[in-house]
């Protein structure tokens, strides 16, 4: 059993939640660049929320099955089509073998998932079935393990849920929310109202590595040379040039840029999914507010 890549696309890959615990060490953690979505497609087709899932990029990868397979495509919205017949999103779909599934053009969003019942036969490298930087290629198989599991013909997963995660990720017109950083007390109180008051958006120059975004130049105080400390997922970093990159799934370890604070992590898919035409707002919140958004997000996913 397994899936084809017909058609090579840009930056496609399987990912998890990625491999935790060893940054220390130098080796990034990877993941989905949108939790969420990957949290949705894996609770339709009832698998369980951090089963790896395919992840696509626009233009994406042109993808065959060789057997049959219930599949779940959320996410951004490339307009899904099954053998030239558009099928839709954030639902249970029979794909059956030498079905060909294609991704016709990127409506809304940046970031698709393809969840698929069954388990990809992939060994895990430090806990984590994601590629580490590896992309599709074409004509390569992606191996799954017969379903020992089948979908339970009486499990839907509630409609109210998909609509909330739905509009959550693709509302632009929020502040994505951040909590400060050690050298947020370095910038001048004209770069602070930059950030907090004017328009960013995210440049052609983004990856899985990181979104550098337009906007505002901002300053320091005063020139500061600061130690290369431990970063993650979310950190913004001002670079010398006054520009601002957030770093994302693919990050490095530990940076030297100023640290000027974390995109919370409930608001991390939907960064990801905001395209470069979009403007963005920032905003300051809490510690406690983020762990509580974030536990509140994660008892939807719970039945």
């Amino acid at each position: 059993m397994a899936i084809k890549i017909i058609k090579k696309g840009i930056a496609d890959s399987l990912q998890d939640q990625g491999r935790y615990g060893y940054q220390h060490q130098g080796i990034q953690p990877n993941g989905c660049m949108d939790y969420l979505s990957a949290w949705l497609g894996n609770a339709i087709v009832q698998n369980d929320l951090h089963h790896p899932i395919i992840e696509l990029h626009f233009p994406a990868a042109q993808i065959q099955f060789t057997t049959n397979h219930t599949i779940c495509i959320t996410g951004a919205n490339f307009v899904p089509v099954l053998n030239e017949k558009s099928i839709p999103m954030n639902t249970p779909i029979q794909v059956n073998a030498m079905d060909r599934l294609t991704m016709l053009q990127p409506l809304e969003g940046k970031t698709c998932y393809v969840a698929i019942k069954g388990d990809f036969e992939k060994p895990q490298w430090l806990d984590s079935q994601s590629f580490n930087g590896k992309r599709f290629e074409k004509e390569e198989q992606i191996l799954i393990l017969d379903q020992s599991d089948q979908i339970n013909p009486n499990f839907k997963f509630n409609p109210l849920v998909i609509e909330k995660v739905h509009h959550f990720l693709f509302n632009n017109h929020d502040p994505i929310r951040i909590i400060p950083g050690p050298a947020w007390q370095d910038l001048t109180e004209d770069s602070i109202h930059h950030l907090l008051n004017a328009p960013y958006s995210i440049t052609p120059q983004a990856n899985r590595m990181g979104f550098q975004l337009a906007g505002p130049a901002l300053s320091l105080t005063s020139p500061n040379n600061y130690l290369s400390s431990a970063v993650t997922r979310g950190t913004i970093q001002l670079l010398p040039n006054g520009e601002l990159i957030v770093l994302m799934a693919d990050h490095q370890t530990i940076g030297g840029y100023a640290n000027l604070g974390q995109i919370i992590l409930v608001d991390l898919p939907r960064f990801a999914q905001i395209k470069t035409e979009h403007l963005i707002k920032f905003s300051l919140t809490k510690l406690a507010t983020a762990h509580n958004l974030y536990q509140e997000m994660y008892a939807q996913f719970k039945h």
